[in-house]
């Protein structure tokens, strides 16, 4: 086969699973809606279950469930005959996942969810499948053809059946307030876990901090700043925070005052009341605060309300390393 047909194959392949999820829009509807809602009000667990290939999608689709906020776990049908159906309870839900919706393994298993009066949710590309008609709701997943070029392999259904899972997840999400410390509080193990729980003062700057005086003339407060490498001067008079001064701000004094800028003092250019924050609060606060505000710095204060430490927006982002 010519190197440009196996490209062009791969090009098309992309471009009917793309076309696959845009066509899942329409499929996002009133059950869509009734489905999330069970989730949500469900007070037990969300047991998804499938075999072969929506089996592997199945699982994927329980973990990020699970990671959001939503009690979730995969269960293969086999397993269900062997023991495993002692899992379930009457406050569980069921989300059930065969395209066909005629998977023999799986149908065999929906009359032990029906005895347990539990609640099943079925994903399936025909909604007069025998899956469609054993659901109490069911989400159509259906497909014009595989991506395949035999049109057999199991590729856009799956992709399709993925992407509702995660709309799925995306809406519970909106649906139960999840925030981002729930998230963390679910990656303890995870960098961004531990960016999410981790406190200002785990992260924040405390060696060199550039302290100045409100009467230092700014030929010594430069310096100072420049040393600093944080590109701010933190004013204190008395061990109270006064004021700051930043990069931009001595630049545009030099150019204001041209041959007296040296001579000037440190509180002619400050500014008063800078923003702070305190050294308990978590790290996403402060991201969040900064970014409310439109600044990259704050200045960390203790318990006695004194100067203790300077956090950027870098350390506030996912993947950036501790300074301590």
């Amino acid at each position: 086969m010519e190197k440009s047909s196996v490209v062009e194959i791969g090009k098309q392949c992309l471009r009917d699973e793309a076309e696959a999820i845009l066509a899942m829009l329409d499929h996002v509807d009133e059950h869509f809606e009734k489905a999330v809602d069970l989730i949500c009000n469900c007070k037990g667990k969300v047991i998804v279950t499938g075999v072969g290939k929506s089996g592997h999608i199945g699982s994927k689709i329980a973990a990020t469930l699970a990671s959001t906020g939503t009690p979730a776990f995969f269960l293969n049908p086999l397993d269900a005959y062997h023991g495993d159906l002692g899992m379930l309870s009457e406050d569980d839900i069921v989300l059930a996942i065969s395209y066909s919706g005629a998977t023999e393994e799986l149908l065999r298993f929906l009359p032990l969810i029906q005895a347990k009066k539990i609640r099943i949710i079925g994903i399936s590309g025909n909604d007069e499948s025998l899956l469609a008609r054993c659901s109490d709701i069911h989400l159509n997943v259906a497909v014009a053809h595989e991506a395949d070029p035999l049109n057999l392999i199991p590729t856009a259904s799956t992709t399709a059946t993925l992407a509702l899972g995660d709309a799925l997840a995306c809406a519970l999400v909106e649906a139960k307030h999840f925030q981002p410390t729930d998230f963390a509080k679910l990656h303890p193990g995870g960098d961004l876990g531990r960016k999410l729980l981790a406190k200002v003062e785990d992260v924040m700057f405390t060696e060199n901090l550039p302290f100045v005086g409100p009467e230092m003339p700014l030929s010594e407060a430069i310096e100072i700043v420049t040393k600093g490498t944080l590109g701010i001067g933190i004013v204190v008079e008395n061990e109270a925070l006064v004021g700051i001064i930043t990069d931009g701000d001595i630049r545009r004094a030099m150019m204001r005052l041209g041959q007296d800028f040296f001579a000037t003092k440190v509180s002619a250019i400050m500014s008063k009341n800078p923003k702070t924050i305190s050294c308990h609060a978590k790290i996403v606060e402060a991201g969040e605060k900064m970014n409310h505000h439109s600044i990259h710095t704050l200045i960390v204060l203790d318990d006695a309300s004194r100067v203790c430490g300077v956090i950027d927006s870098f350390s506030c982002l996912p993947g950036t390393r501790f300074y301590h």
